[in-house]
């Protein structure tokens, strides 16, 4: 594919509609055989999933994935542990590794992508994205509304404060809060 553009052009117009930027109907039926959901895993029917097959979706043993939810790995791979609950109207743009044991609570932002815009000679929607990763440790907390930015790290054992945007590495054992975050304590046994 690599040696032929215009192939990897027309594989991509079959799977992805580009108006919508979403998998088109026919992938979206074979999202089964595709995905990796582990023995006991829920994804509510209202969720939207925007996970073509050359990319990797992976939601571990019994994790949930709430309603309205969108997931969407079509520039970076998602990979959620065991036991994580992603909640309610959440959006998930990989490329994402959340840990196990992890709650997202409702309306949360963890994306990966940003729009380059640094040309000024051509428009912002011809310039592409660009992605850093993000990945969540085991045993996470974060509060309503939060904001995860590309490229962060959130170690073991985290607390974010509802409405925090995240725009820094947070170490093990801390808690976090405040646009943009910073640290308000360490958690200590």
């Amino acid at each position: 594919m690599k040696s032929s553009p215009r192939l990897k052009r027309l594989l991509d117009w079959l799977i992805m509609n580009q108006r919508d930027a979403r998998p088109r109907w026919y992938v979206r039926l074979m999202a089964p055989l595709y995905q990796h959901r582990g023995r006991g895993a829920k994804i509510y029917c209202s969720v939207r999933m925007d996970t073509p097959p050359y990319r990797q979706f992976s939601l571990g043993r019994d994790s949930v994935v709430e309603s309205y939810s969108c997931i969407n790995n079509a520039v970076g791979d998602v990979l959620i542990g065991n036991n994580t609950r992603i909640g309610l109207h959440n959006t998930i743009i990989g490329p994402v590794t959340i840990g196990s044991h992890v709650n997202l609570a409702q309306g949360v932002i963890v994306t990966a992508l940003n729009h380059n815009y640094c040309e000024t000679s051509k428009r912002i929607d011809e310039q592409g994205v660009s992605t850093k990763p993000v990945v969540i440790g085991d045993d996470v907390w974060i509060g309503a509304n939060a904001v995860i930015l590309p490229g962060v790290t959130i170690g073991r054992h985290c607390v974010v404060a509802a409405g925090a945007v995240v725009t820094k590495d947070v170490p093990d054992d801390t808690i976090v809060g405040g646009v943009p975050a910073r640290e308000i304590k360490k958690l200590k046994d």
